[in-house]
Order: C-alpha cells, then sequence, then structure tokens
C-alpha cells in the first residue's frame, strides 16, 4: 500500500466548498469539491452527541494537535476520509455558519466563528493537517485499518470492513440496513442488538448471509450492483422467526438466530405447542438461562443444559444430605441411595457432604421440580452415571 504524507492543506483548504447534510447527521464535501468528507460506507456524525466537537474546535485554539487524518485516493485529485471525517466535520460546521455550534468562553457564554476575535479565526483557518493519503488493495486497507492507532471515536468492526471494501455492494447494503427511517427497522430490531448508525444491523445481516465470514463474502460482492442474495437470507431469518414465536421480550434480542436458521430451519414444529412452552418456560422459576429457551425448544428439548436448571440451593442440599445421612446411619446403609442397593464395597459408605451433588428424583425436564421434595444426594460418580434418565 502507498501512503503520502500531506501537511500542507490548512483548515481553511478542507473548509473550502464544505457541504453538511442536516437531515442526514452527514459532512458531504469539502476541499472544493475534491473531498468526499463522508462516504457510504462510513457512519453518521455523531460527536455532537457527546461533545467532542466542541473539543475539536478548543483544541484549534489552543494550537494543539488534532492527530493524524486518512483519505485514500479515488481518482485524479479526487479523495475520501477514511480516518478523520468526525473532526472534518466539526470543523467544518464551527467555520461554516449554516449548522454552527459554540464554544465556551472562560466564563461559560457561548462563542460562535464568526463572534471569535479575527486572529482566533485566523489561527483556526491556518491549522495546518497531518493527513495520510493512501493507496491500495481492500485487503491492504483493512490490514492497515486494524493496526492503526485510530483517533476520536475508535470505528468497529463493520465500519472497518465498510471502509475497506467500499464500492456499490456496500453502498447498497448501508442504504437498506443503515437507514433508521426504514420501516422494517423497529421489527429487526426487536432480534437484533445495536445502533443501526454504527452499522450493526448490517453487521448483523452480513454475520447471518456469510456464515460468520463476513470479509470473505464483502470482498466477494464488492462490485456487485444489488445486494438481493443479502437481503433474500436476511428477510427469511426473520421471516422464519415470526412465523414460529410470538414472543418478542427481551430475550430475544441478540441470540444467534442466524445460526439457529441454519441448523433448525428445516424442522417442523407445532407453533401452538411452542409458544405455549415459551411461556411455561419463561415462567418457571428454576430455568435460570432465559435466553436459551428458544435454543432448547428448536433442539427438541433435551438439552436441559441450556437453560441451567439442575440447581438446589445449598441449604436444600445441606438438608437433604442430613437427612439422607441419618437415616442411612439408623439402617447401616450409604447415604448414597444407588451405592446402598449395589453389591460393591460402597454398599455401606457415608459420602462425605462435598463428594455428594444434588440429583433431581424425577427429571426437571420430565415434569421434576426444583424443590426438596424432588431433592436426592447421590455419590458424585452416580449422579454423572445417571444424567438426564
Amino acid at each position: 500500500m502507498k501512503a503520502d504524507l500531506k501537511t500542507d492543506w490548512t483548515v481553511r483548504d478542507i473548509c473550502e466548498g464544505f457541504m453538511y447534510d442536516r437531515a442526514l447527521d452527514k459532512g458531504l464535501y469539502g476541499l472544493n469539491g475534491k473531498l468526499t468528507i463522508q462516504p457510504e460506507y462510513q457512519r453518521n456524525y455523531i460527536y455532537d452527541s457527546n461533545g467532542k466537537d466542541v473539543k475539536v474546535i478548543e483544541s484549534l485554539l489552543k494550537g494543539y494537535p488534532l492527530g493524524l487524518i486518512y483519505f485514500v485516493k479515488t481518482g485524479e485529485d479526487k479523495y475520501e476520509v477514511l480516518d478523520g471525517q468526525q473532526r472534518i466535520t466539526s470543523i467544518g460546521r464551527f467555520v461554516k455558519t449554516t449548522y454552527p455550534f459554540s464554544v465556551p468562553d472562560i466564563d461559560g457564554n457561548p462563542r460562535y466563528f464568526d463572534s471569535l476575535h479575527e486572529e482566533e479565526q485566523e489561527k483556526i483557518l491556518n491549522t495546518e493537517l497531518t493527513i495520510y493519503v493512501c493507496e491500495g488493495t481492500a485487503q491492504e486497507i483493512d490490514e492497515w485499518f486494524k493496526i492503526i492507532n485510530i483517533a476520536g471515536v475508535e470505528l468497529n468492526e463493520q465500519e472497518r470492513l465498510n471502509a475497506s471494501y467500499y464500492g456499490p455492494f456496500t453502498t447498497l447494503a448501508r442504504k437498506e440496513y443503515s437507514n433508521t427511517n426504514n420501516a422494517n427497522m423497529e421489527k429487526w430490531r426487536t432480534y437484533i442488538k445495536g445502533d443501526p448508525k454504527r452499522q450493526e444491523i448490517l453487521h448483523c445481516a452480513l454475520d447471518w448471509v456469510s456464515n460468520h465470514d463476513i470479509a470473505g463474502y464483502m470482498s466477494e460482492h464488492r462490485n456487485d450492483n444489488n445486494i438481493t442474495d443479502l437481503k433474500n437470507h436476511f428477510d427469511s431469518v426473520i421471516d422464519w422467526i415470526n412465523s414460529l414465536f410470538d414472543y418478542t421480550d427481551k430475550e430475544v434480542k441478540g441470540l444467534p438466530w442466524g445460526d439457529y436458521y441454519r441448523k433448525y430451519h428445516n424442522n417442523a414444529y407445532d407453533r401452538v405447542k411452542l409458544n405455549n412452552d415459551v411461556l411455561k418456560l419463561m415462567g418457571d422459576p428454576y430455568v435460570h438461562d432465559k435466553k436459551n429457551i428458544f435454543e432448547y425448544l428448536l433442539s427438541g428439548s433435551n438439552r436441559t443444559e441450556l437453560l441451567d436448571v439442575r440447581y438446589f440451593d445449598d441449604n436444600v442440599k445441606r438438608t437433604k444430605y442430613t437427612q439422607q445421612t441419618e437415616q442411612a446411619k439408623i439402617k447401616g446403609i450409604s447415604n448414597c441411595p444407588y451405592c446402598a442397593i449395589g453389591n460393591d464395597n460402597n454398599k455401606a459408605k457415608i459420602w462425605k457432604f462435598e463428594e455428594m451433588d444434588a440429583d433431581h428424583v424425577t427429571a426437571w425436564s420430565k415434569g421434576g421440580s426444583t424443590d426438596i421434595d424432588n431433592c436426592q444426594m447421590l455419590c458424585q460418580t452416580h449422579n454423572r452415571a445417571k444424567g438426564n434418565k
């Protein structure tokens, strides 16, 4: 990858022809139209939500360096911002007064660019920026993104991949899955964690269709002029979830639905029973891991370890241990019921508390409750052998 260092571009140069779209929260163009500040693959402007826009201007007024900024060369005298668009947008918004913000003076009074002293204005405009202009393949840019020290708000994985594999496919995918005004966004966010502005819905869609190989998928489809395969797969997963489950509370958000779809979408399910079982398990106080209810049911309701239900509190275990041990000593048999009916040397052994495990007499999966009446203490060997029988 080729990277040329430029130190002769000033804030004045970058702000020449600056354009900002308030509706989209985007800095659009600068450098007299030669610089695309926020390409389609980049996130929306987020500095104004946490006060970092003010910090950028204060740094310029104090003569502090803003850190490295990175452009990618896209054509003859044409550039896109790879890293630094938040800082550039903040500077442009402050200097160009269409959508200004203020910085406080020492008394906390707001000051806009046009109310600064002339020497302060010139200090900002004449600040030279340190910019690397890069040229290289998608793989080279992606590797570079992984190792540089990103200034400002760190790029997440999908933002980095969007920059590395920019092209028509990324543009179309971003318009579909990063658009907060998409009519389907509320439904999608029922099942997916994350902020669409930070590309996290798009990341999930790509993760599902690629079976966790997002970079490979984006590389393969980089120059596609459609997102048909991505959209069809994503819609299929969402439609499959909706065809099975009525439950939409917090437990469904962020589950690996793409994996579930690949494993189970060819199985037939009784929808009424499935939803009744969801509600039953959600209300079961002995089910400690509610999020795994869905895979437990989809996988055939056999893997009780998913639900973390094999649990008795310490008081129950100690009470049951004391009861069994006292009765066993009276009868001269082992305090493990399974050892007591055996024929080996453990037939009359009294196990220590720490050598025993609590077990459901009737398995939880077969209707047994997790209370003292359904608890028995078994030696660890027999408990492990018993399993879910």
